[in-house]
Protein backbone atom coordinates (compact mmCIF):
# COMPACT_ATOMS: atom_id res chain seq x y z
CA UNK A 1 0.00 0.00 0.00
CA UNK A 2 1.51 3.24 -1.04
CA UNK A 3 1.44 6.06 1.49
CA UNK A 4 1.39 9.72 0.52
CA UNK A 5 2.36 12.54 1.63
CA UNK A 6 0.15 15.06 -0.48
CA UNK A 7 0.84 18.89 0.08
CA UNK A 8 -1.61 22.14 -1.07
CA UNK A 9 -0.43 25.48 -1.24
CA UNK A 10 -1.46 27.48 -4.24
CA UNK A 11 -4.01 29.55 -3.24
CA UNK A 12 -4.47 30.90 0.52
CA UNK A 13 -5.91 27.88 1.45
CA UNK A 14 -2.83 25.67 2.81
CA UNK A 15 -4.20 21.68 3.30
CA UNK A 16 -1.80 18.57 3.75
CA UNK A 17 -3.14 14.72 3.78
CA UNK A 18 -1.86 11.20 3.85
CA UNK A 19 -3.18 9.01 1.03
CA UNK A 20 -3.07 5.59 0.99
CA UNK A 21 -3.59 3.54 -1.94
CA UNK A 22 -4.98 6.93 -3.84
CA UNK A 23 -7.98 7.71 -0.86
CA UNK A 24 -7.34 10.37 1.79
CA UNK A 25 -7.12 8.83 4.91
CA UNK A 26 -5.65 11.49 7.21
CA UNK A 27 -6.18 15.83 6.24
CA UNK A 28 -4.95 19.19 8.03
CA UNK A 29 -6.24 21.98 6.09
CA UNK A 30 -6.39 26.08 7.00
CA UNK A 31 -8.95 27.95 5.53
CA UNK A 32 -8.85 32.05 6.32
CA UNK A 33 -11.94 32.72 7.56
CA UNK A 34 -11.87 36.49 5.87
CA UNK A 35 -9.69 38.81 3.43
CA UNK A 36 -8.84 40.61 6.59
CA UNK A 37 -7.34 37.03 7.92
CA UNK A 38 -3.66 36.83 7.63
CA UNK A 39 -2.69 35.17 4.59
CA UNK A 40 -0.33 33.10 2.65
CA UNK A 41 0.48 32.12 6.47
CA UNK A 42 1.59 28.41 4.75
CA UNK A 43 4.92 29.09 5.51
CA UNK A 44 4.13 28.66 9.48
CA UNK A 45 1.84 26.12 8.78
CA UNK A 46 3.18 23.46 6.41
CA UNK A 47 5.40 22.31 8.44
CA UNK A 48 3.59 22.09 11.49
CA UNK A 49 0.86 20.33 9.83
CA UNK A 50 3.37 17.81 8.29
CA UNK A 51 4.59 17.00 11.60
CA UNK A 52 1.12 16.91 13.58
CA UNK A 53 -0.42 14.80 10.79
CA UNK A 54 2.30 12.49 10.89
CA UNK A 55 2.67 11.95 14.76
CA UNK A 56 -1.42 12.16 15.26
CA UNK A 57 -1.50 8.88 13.22
CA UNK A 58 1.43 7.22 14.22
CA UNK A 59 3.19 6.98 10.48
CA UNK A 60 6.86 7.24 10.64
CA UNK A 61 8.24 9.72 7.94
CA UNK A 62 10.54 6.93 6.29
CA UNK A 63 7.16 4.87 6.10
CA UNK A 64 5.80 7.55 3.44
CA UNK A 65 6.37 6.11 0.07
CA UNK A 66 6.22 9.57 -1.82
CA UNK A 67 5.80 13.30 -1.81
CA UNK A 68 3.38 14.91 -3.95
CA UNK A 69 2.77 18.95 -3.91
CA UNK A 70 -0.08 20.90 -6.21
CA UNK A 71 2.04 22.32 -8.90
CA UNK A 72 0.15 25.27 -10.28
CA UNK A 73 -0.85 27.88 -11.76
CA UNK A 74 -1.96 29.66 -9.12
CA UNK A 75 -0.47 31.84 -6.27
CA UNK A 76 3.20 32.70 -6.54
CA UNK A 77 3.85 32.98 -3.43
CA UNK A 78 1.75 29.78 -2.32
CA UNK A 79 3.54 27.69 -5.03
CA UNK A 80 6.91 28.47 -3.80
CA UNK A 81 6.67 27.64 -0.69
CA UNK A 82 4.91 24.19 -1.50
CA UNK A 83 7.30 23.12 -3.73
CA UNK A 84 10.28 24.04 -1.11
CA UNK A 85 8.84 21.93 1.80
CA UNK A 86 7.63 19.16 -0.88
CA UNK A 87 11.03 19.15 -2.17
CA UNK A 88 12.62 19.32 1.06
CA UNK A 89 11.05 16.58 2.70
CA UNK A 90 11.10 14.34 -0.56
CA UNK A 91 14.89 15.02 -0.23
CA UNK A 92 15.59 13.97 3.26
CA UNK A 93 13.90 11.11 3.48
CA UNK A 94 14.90 9.95 0.31
CA UNK A 95 11.56 9.20 -1.45
CA UNK A 96 10.17 10.31 -5.05
CA UNK A 97 8.48 13.72 -5.69
CA UNK A 98 5.21 13.78 -7.32
CA UNK A 99 3.62 17.28 -8.94
CA UNK A 100 -0.44 17.17 -9.55
CA UNK A 101 -2.15 19.54 -11.83
CA UNK A 102 -3.99 22.08 -9.34
CA UNK A 103 -6.79 22.45 -11.99
CA UNK A 104 -7.42 18.70 -11.39
CA UNK A 105 -7.47 18.81 -7.91
CA UNK A 106 -9.93 21.62 -8.30
CA UNK A 107 -12.47 19.76 -11.22
CA UNK A 108 -11.80 17.16 -8.56
CA UNK A 109 -13.75 18.46 -5.67
CA UNK A 110 -16.18 20.21 -7.40
CA UNK A 111 -17.30 16.58 -9.45
CA UNK A 112 -17.56 15.16 -5.78
CA UNK A 113 -19.64 17.93 -4.11
CA UNK A 114 -22.00 18.35 -5.99
CA UNK A 115 -25.21 16.43 -6.66
CA UNK A 116 -25.96 18.23 -10.27
CA UNK A 117 -25.12 16.48 -13.29
CA UNK A 118 -22.62 19.24 -15.69
CA UNK A 119 -21.53 18.45 -19.07
CA UNK A 120 -18.31 20.15 -18.29
CA UNK A 121 -16.15 21.45 -15.02
CA UNK A 122 -14.28 24.70 -15.96
CA UNK A 123 -11.87 25.08 -12.73
CA UNK A 124 -9.91 28.40 -12.48
CA UNK A 125 -7.85 30.46 -10.21
CA UNK A 126 -8.00 34.43 -9.78
CA UNK A 127 -5.13 35.67 -11.27
CA UNK A 128 -5.65 39.41 -11.31
CA UNK A 129 -7.87 42.01 -12.53
CA UNK A 130 -10.11 40.15 -14.64
CA UNK A 131 -7.92 36.96 -15.71
CA UNK A 132 -7.98 33.88 -14.79
CA UNK A 133 -6.10 30.53 -15.04
CA UNK A 134 -8.21 27.90 -16.03
CA UNK A 135 -9.16 24.65 -18.41
CA UNK A 136 -11.91 22.25 -19.55
CA UNK A 137 -12.61 18.89 -18.39
CA UNK A 138 -15.27 16.91 -19.28
CA UNK A 139 -17.93 15.07 -17.30
CA UNK A 140 -15.77 12.12 -16.61
CA UNK A 141 -12.98 14.78 -15.57
CA UNK A 142 -10.97 13.94 -18.87
CA UNK A 143 -8.65 17.24 -19.45
CA UNK A 144 -10.05 18.45 -23.16
CA UNK A 145 -8.11 22.19 -23.17
CA UNK A 146 -5.23 23.13 -21.58
CA UNK A 147 -4.29 25.36 -18.93
CA UNK A 148 -4.23 28.83 -20.20
CA UNK A 149 -4.56 32.57 -18.74
CA UNK A 150 -7.79 33.67 -19.84
CA UNK A 151 -8.94 37.50 -19.86
CA UNK A 152 -12.63 36.91 -19.04
CA UNK A 153 -15.23 38.83 -21.12
CA UNK A 154 -18.70 38.85 -22.24
CA UNK A 155 -17.67 36.29 -25.04
CA UNK A 156 -15.63 34.24 -23.28
CA UNK A 157 -16.78 30.41 -23.37
CA UNK A 158 -19.48 31.09 -25.84
CA UNK A 159 -18.73 27.30 -26.78
CA UNK A 160 -20.19 25.95 -23.63
CA UNK A 161 -23.34 28.08 -23.85
CA UNK A 162 -25.77 25.35 -24.52
CA UNK A 163 -24.12 22.75 -21.98
CA UNK A 164 -24.72 22.52 -18.60
CA UNK A 165 -21.09 23.48 -16.84
CA UNK A 166 -20.03 24.18 -13.29
CA UNK A 167 -17.22 27.26 -13.02
CA UNK A 168 -15.36 26.49 -10.18
CA UNK A 169 -12.58 27.55 -7.72
CA UNK A 170 -11.83 31.28 -6.69
CA UNK A 171 -12.03 32.95 -9.81
CA UNK A 172 -15.69 32.03 -10.25
CA UNK A 173 -16.75 34.75 -8.67
CA UNK A 174 -15.56 37.54 -10.89
CA UNK A 175 -16.95 35.55 -14.29
CA UNK A 176 -20.55 35.24 -12.58
CA UNK A 177 -20.68 39.10 -12.71
CA UNK A 178 -19.98 39.03 -16.78
CA UNK A 179 -21.14 35.70 -18.11
CA UNK A 180 -25.11 35.40 -17.94
CA UNK A 181 -26.15 32.20 -19.05
CA UNK A 182 -29.05 29.66 -17.56
CA UNK A 183 -26.77 27.22 -18.12
CA UNK A 184 -23.56 28.51 -16.36
CA UNK A 185 -22.97 27.25 -12.57
CA UNK A 186 -20.61 29.27 -9.90
CA UNK A 187 -19.21 27.74 -7.02
CA UNK A 188 -16.32 29.56 -5.39
CA UNK A 189 -16.52 27.66 -2.65
CA UNK A 190 -14.14 25.09 -4.81
CA UNK A 191 -10.78 25.07 -3.98
CA UNK A 192 -7.73 23.10 -4.24
CA UNK A 193 -7.41 20.78 -1.47
CA UNK A 194 -4.85 17.99 -0.35
CA UNK A 195 -7.79 15.58 0.22
CA UNK A 196 -8.53 15.31 -3.39
CA UNK A 197 -4.93 14.66 -4.02
CA UNK A 198 -4.75 10.88 -3.73
CA UNK A 199 -6.26 10.14 -6.98
CA UNK A 200 -3.56 11.67 -9.32
CA UNK A 201 -0.72 11.08 -6.95
CA UNK A 202 -1.54 7.33 -6.51
CA UNK A 203 -2.01 7.08 -10.58
CA UNK A 204 1.43 8.64 -11.01
CA UNK A 205 3.11 6.87 -8.60
CA UNK A 206 2.17 3.72 -10.11
CA UNK A 207 3.24 5.00 -12.98
CA UNK A 208 6.23 5.95 -11.61
CA UNK A 209 5.97 9.10 -13.20
CA UNK A 210 8.01 11.21 -11.01
CA UNK A 211 10.09 14.79 -10.85
CA UNK A 212 13.48 15.47 -10.60
CA UNK A 213 13.72 16.77 -6.80
CA UNK A 214 16.69 19.20 -7.58
CA UNK A 215 14.97 21.28 -11.07
CA UNK A 216 11.15 20.85 -10.55
CA UNK A 217 9.83 24.44 -10.31
CA UNK A 218 6.05 24.89 -10.03
CA UNK A 219 3.85 25.71 -13.17
CA UNK A 220 3.23 29.58 -12.40
CA UNK A 221 2.46 30.18 -16.31
CA UNK A 222 3.24 33.74 -16.07
CA UNK A 223 6.29 35.85 -14.67
CA UNK A 224 5.76 36.72 -11.16
CA UNK A 225 4.90 40.48 -10.60
CA UNK A 226 5.43 42.19 -7.49
CA UNK A 227 2.84 44.69 -6.71
CA UNK A 228 2.34 47.05 -3.24
CA UNK A 229 0.17 45.58 -0.89
CA UNK A 230 -2.86 47.01 0.69
CA UNK A 231 -2.22 46.88 4.47
CA UNK A 232 -2.54 42.82 4.32
CA UNK A 233 0.01 40.20 3.63
CA UNK A 234 -0.07 39.36 0.27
Amino acid sequence: MAKILNIETSTDICSVSISIDGVSKFLKIFVPESESSERYSHSKLLAVFIDEILKENNILPAQIDAVAVSEGPGSYTGLRIGVSSAKGFAFGIEKPLIAVDTMHIIAKMAKTKTSEIFDYFIPMTDARRMEVYCSVFDKSLKQITPVEAKIITQESFENFKNFKTCFCGNGAEKCSEILQNKNFSFDKNIFPSAEFMGEFSEKKFIERDFVNIVDFEPYYLKDFIATTPKNKIL
